[in-house]
């Protein structure tokens, strides 16, 4: 019963020892990291500091990299790249279920999910026909198409204009609430990593040099003053200052 009660709580992804290397330079250094089922986790850190060398290592996709270091992580993942990356040359449904296989519920499944992110009878669209946030849409519709266990998110919503990355963060928030998928969102944006986020880790040194648990309720608004001390925070432990400078006399 206990080994039983054991494997029920065991976390969704483990990290254990991991090191990355380019060359002479360590990017990720001996780090450790848990996420439980379900949890959305945010990852910050400063440019080069190592947030998509950890995000390809969990997706097995860092082969021109250096390290050692264990990495558990469920059967079924999905990753979300800052550009859809749609194939051009066939339209948006079966690009939705590229990867899939053959399953034979396969094009139901993907009509399922392009309805649950706002694209039902765009089915026979080009990508070209496609806004970005379109594009971004029917690229999280493949994602779920795999009905992944953790889903990894390197900067998706990066190239959108700020009204359709706030409609992006709500529907990924709604969507991810309803699959219950462990989530990784690698972003430089502080205020997007405290509006979705659980936990949020900032990579320093590289290592997880800040865990934050976020306790506020969802949904959040970016204008929430409740945000401030968590932006605050995060800031700092990214050495950005929030205090005006002062002008030379």
């Amino acid at each position: 019963m206990a080994a039983n009660h054991q494997q029920l709580n065991a976390p969704a992804v483990r990290v254990s020892g991991l090191t990355r290397s380019f060359g002479t330079r360590t990017v990720l250094d001996d780090l450790d990291l848990d996420i439980a089922p379900g949890q959305f986790v945010a990852l910050l850190g400063k440019s080069g500091s190592g947030k998509s060398t950890l995000l390809r290592a969990l997706a097995a996709l860092d082969h021109d990299v250096t390290g050692v270091g264990e990495i558990q992580r469920p059967e079924r993942v999905s990753v979300v790249f800052q550009d859809s990356r749609l194939l051009p040359w066939k339209r948006v449904l079966p690009n939705v279920i590229l990867g899939v296989g053959r399953r034979a519920d396969a094009k139901s499944r993907a009509r399922a999910a392009l309805a649950e992110v706002g694209l039902a009878g765009r089915e026979r669209a080009w990508p070209t026909e496609l806004s970005g946030g379109e594009a971004q849409r029917a690229a999280l519709a493949r994602s779920l198409v795999r009905e992944p266990e953790l889903l990894l998110a390197d900067e998706p919503f990066g190239a959108l204009d700020a009204l359709t990355r706030i409609k992006m963060h709500v529907l990924l928030r709604e969507l991810c609430e309803r699959h219950q998928p462990a989530v990784l969102l690698v972003t430089h944006d502080v205020d997007e990593a405290i509006v979705l986020a659980d936990r949020i880790l900032v990579l320093q040194d590289g290592q997880i040099g800040v865990d934050l648990t976020v306790d506020l309720p969802h949904p959040r608004s970016y204008g929430d003053h409740q945000l401030a001390a968590y932006r605050s925070l995060l800031l700092d432990a990214l050495g950005v200052s929030t205090e005006p400078e002062r002008l030379a006399s």
